[in-house]
């Protein structure tokens, strides 16, 4: 028996509401349950209880033993002198209050409905299982799981806004900085979105500012921090990109030794992080105030267009400095454009929305609708389990549900496990 299991007991009235009493006989009406308290302190706050012929207004503290108010040490925490009523799942000991009257005590295994035990034994049973409702999950309401889909998709944007308060406070409130620093994270993709992200946090951004117009520069400097210049390489291009970032660091005083080392092992060629980072570049050559179309723009294809960049004449035929390949663009696709929208410039638009006091929920339910489901293996196992991905929005829901509430064991506070301990 979970302690959680209880207060979800106690919070929703899964009880023999009308038929309750105290471990001493006296009837039981509960007017109010009292606040949920998340905090330390008395588990609900301002109750209101009839019990007997008495009154009563205060706290409710639920422990799965009544010997577990001592294990706490409530005893010695003023905290706690306000209870008026401990429930508990089995009562093994009596509790006394200041006065020394024992206090009232609910024993709740004497009242709860069985069919509720039955389905929470099922949803909790220790087996060997990806998820606990797997079993279950196919005879999920559709209405249900869309509606808790938007809500899981809307608490991963606000997650990702505490990592996006924090890049905004060490950039002194400069969104250009905060949205630079995200794009070169994801532009490194998964092997190499940390090295990026380092290098992109080892320049000031005022630095970008100043290099933009000059293309060659800002490739330079984007190469140099990231320590792919300190390569045995010939050529023009390579000698430039050397000479001009060794003017820079000087310029502006910079240093790399904290920045990440890149990796090309087990990368497709158009990932390598020459090719990235060059495409990088050219987006924000041709890009003054990114920031501000980036907030503007609210439909996929508009992202399309504007993210729609390709390398450097250098890069059209090379992978590396060393090798020349086979002639090709290396425009950015659709799809990689995808992953900027989802993992950069939707939590950027929320976390901007909420800046000013408005609301995007509408354009970005719009976009994340609009693009396709992402492909990874939590995604791929809950559609085995029950087809639910269709969109981005519906593939960043189910990480937020896989790794914050399934993993957690946290089915009491999932529409999933509450629709089915309520069957």
């Amino acid at each position: 028996m979970q302690e959680d299991f209880l207060h979800y007991i106690w919070k929703h009235r899964k009880f023999q509401i009308n038929n309750i009493s105290t471990t001493a006989g006296e009837h039981i009406a509960v007017v109010s349950n009292g606040q949920h308290n998340f905090n330390s302190g008395p588990d609900f706050f301002n109750a209101q209880l009839k019990i007997g012929d008495q009154l009563w207004a205060g706290n409710v503290e639920i422990h799965v033993k009544s010997s577990d108010w001592f294990l706490h040490n409530h005893e010695q925490d003023p905290a706690y002198d306000n209870v008026i009523l401990h429930v508990v799942w089995e009562h093994d000991t009596e509790v006394f209050r200041k006065d020394n009257s024992p206090m009232a005590t609910l024993q709740l295994k004497d009242f709860v409905e069985k069919g509720i035990l039955g389905n929470y034994d099922k949803l909790f049973s220790k087996q060997n299982r990806w998820i606990n409702c797997e079993n279950e999950l196919a005879s999920i309401d559709g209405f249900i799981l869309n509606h808790w889909k938007e809500r899981l998709f809307f608490e991963r944007l606000e997650r990702k806004s505490n990592d996006i308060e924090a890049l905004l406070k060490a950039s002194k409130n400069d969104w250009e900085a905060v949205l630079f620093v995200m794009l070169a994270k994801n532009f490194g993709l998964k092997v190499n979105g940390e090295a990026f992200l380092s290098m992109a946090q080892s320049i000031d951004f005022s630095i970008i500012r100043k290099t933009q117009s000059n293309h060659l520069a800002l490739e330079a400097l984007l190469f140099g921090q990231s320590g792919l210049l300190d390569v045995d390489a010939e050529g023009a291009y390579f000698n430039d990109l050397k000479k001009e970032y060794g003017f820079l660091k000087q310029k502006f005083q910079l240093e790399n030794q904290s920045v990440l080392p890149v990796q090309f092992f087990r990368l497709r060629p158009p990932n390598f992080p020459t090719i990235r980072l060059s495409q990088l570049a050219k987006l924000y050559h041709g890009n003054q105030n990114l920031f501000s179309k980036v907030m503007d723009v609210e439909n996929l294809e508009d992202f399309y267009k504007l993210f729609s960049v390709t390398v450097s004449e250098f890069w059209k035929s090379h992978f590396t400095f060393q090798k020349t390949s086979k002639h090709s663009e290396k425009k950015l696709t659709k799809s990689f454009i995808d992953l900027l929208v989802i993992n950069t410039i939707l939590p950027l638009k929320f976390c901007y929305s909420k800046h000013k006091g408005e609301t995007a929920s509408e354009a970005i339910v719009k976009i994340a609708s609009s693009i396709g489901s992402e492909k990874n293996s939590i995604v791929e196992t809950f559609n085995n389990l029950k087809p639910m991905s269709d969109s981005a929005l519906d593939s960043q829901a189910l990480i937020q549900l896989k790794t914050h509430y399934c993993d957690k064991n946290k089915c009491l506070q999932c529409a999933v496990g509450n629709q089915l301990l309520n069957k």
